[in-house]
């Protein structure tokens, strides 16, 4: 069989990309390329308009199977291929988009999942949405970026102590540390004073240090889903008293200054605090991205939904514990043996790529009391149940091996393209007629 995969972030515009809506396919193709190997050849195309069909109609000439694996989500998904096309997609609201807007007929998801007959994600719920709409027989399979292997390999080096000994980190980009940061700058405008950080110029070659507990979360700032002011205020009332508590944000995004502006306001605010919070923007080398890892006693997020959370789902695999709510894609992996969960009740929003703002799906609004609680309940695991942390880290590697490895997403594919086969060859017969 031949597989064509394609995601409109490449290798090539990743940098430029980086943090703009869809950009995170890129990396879920990454994840899912060694395992597609196992099953077929595999190409790479970077303009499927021009290659897919034509390498399609090559394979069919000779009697192979081909078909297109689309990571991008249903209205940027082509239709109007030859080749049999199958959407991967992530999605973390409780209704997929039924209507269509701006003269595009595939913002309405039926219409490419109709002609598409089949489709990949990465979640339970995400299928049940899928399946809400298209009917409980819809051929779409759960399947995550496979990931647990490799991080899984790096957890098992790392020593897994809750309250972490010094670790010293080299960053190339950005630093900032709330204990050395001037943080007037970026208080109301009435009362600021000082000069802000400048953004602009080269990267800096930086190194930090963490001990004691540390909390960390990877994300795009500007990614709305993410509530990453309640991660910081909650954050700053816990261990307003506790300076051994660190809250590391890795922050990804090609443009970081607008979102560090606002994020320092939040920091500011947040005082006074005798806990440490450090932001981080720029490129950490594996070995230093260990470091992180190793650096971490638990990993967090206070998201408003998630389509699997791949950063979750690395550090997690690497044995380490999680804050998190129990809801959408996490809801696949985490539970209250490895981690501590944060409570969410649903609230009206619209889907994230329709400019009307409709109100048409539900998302996840993370309870600040619960987040506060799931905080003093770790610290408190960190500090004083050595033997609770250790469990919870075994457990957080066990969840990930059966939610994300490259064997389970080796033998779901394999099902799925083996149920799917005479589904895929039926087209061929009809383009051969043609």
């Amino acid at each position: 069989m031949l597989i064509i995969i394609h995601s409109e972030t490449n290798k090539s515009n990743i940098q430029q990309n980086l943090g703009k809506p869809e950009y995170s396919y890129y990396f879920v193709l990454k994840e899912f390329r060694p395992v597609l190997e196992r099953l077929g050849q595999v190409i790479e195309v970077s303009n499927p308009e021009e290659m897919v069909d034509r390498l399609y109609f090559d394979c069919l000439s000779r009697g192979e199977d081909c078909v297109f694996l689309s990571f991008s989500p249903p209205h940027r998904t082509p239709v109007h291929y030859a080749c049999p096309t199958i959407p991967v997609f992530a999605w973390e609201f409780s209704t997929i988009p039924t209507e269509s807007w701006q003269g595009e007929p595939r913002h309405d998801w039926r219409m490419v999942l109709g002609a598409s007959g089949r489709a990949i994600t990465h979640s339970t719920f995400t299928v049940n949405a899928v399946r809400d709409v298209m009917g409980a027989d819809y051929p779409i399979c759960a399947i995550a970026a496979p990931v647990w292997d490799r991080f899984a390999a790096r957890g098992e080096h790392l020593t897994k102590r809750p309250v972490v000994d010094p670790v010293r980190l080299n960053l190339r980009g950005l630093l900032i540390d709330s204990r050395t940061t001037d943080l007037r700058p970026y208080g109301p405008p009435a009362l600021r004073e000082g000069t802000p950080i400048s953004f602009a110029g080269p990267p800096q070659d930086c190194q930090l240090q963490l001990e004691g507990v540390v909390y960390t979360s990877v994300f795009n700032p500007y990614d709305g889903r993410k509530n990453w002011q309640d991660m910081i205020s909650a954050f700053c009332t816990v261990f307003r008293d506790t300076p051994d508590a660190t809250l590391v944000l890795k922050l990804t995004h090609h443009d970081i200054a607008n979102a560090l502006n606002d994020m320092l306001h939040h920091v500011y605010k947040n005082q006074s605090y005798q806990c440490r919070i450090v932001l981080i923007h720029g490129y950490l080398a594996d070995v230093d991205y260990e470091r992180l890892v190793q650096a971490t006693s638990y990993v967090v997020n206070s998201s408003y939904g998630e389509g699997q959370c791949m950063p979750l789902m690395e550090f997690m695999s690497c044995g380490k514990p999680a804050i998190a709510p129990l809801n959408t894609a996490m809801a696949d992996y985490v539970d209250n043996d490895n981690a501590f969960i944060v409570d969410s009740t649903d609230e009206l929003t619209s889907w994230p790529h329709d400019p009307r703002a409709a109100y048409r799906t539900l998302r996840y609004v993370t309870d600040w009391d619960s987040l506060c609680a799931a905080y003093r309940a770790s610290y408190d695991v960190a500090k004083t149940d050595v033997e609770r942390y250790a469990s919870m880290s075994a457990h957080a590697v066990s969840s990930l091996e059966r939610f994300c490895s490259q064997a389970g997403t080796e033998a779901r594919l394999r099902t799925f393209f083996e149920q799917r086969l005479q589904q895929l060859r039926a087209p061929s017969v009809e383009a051969s007629d043609a």
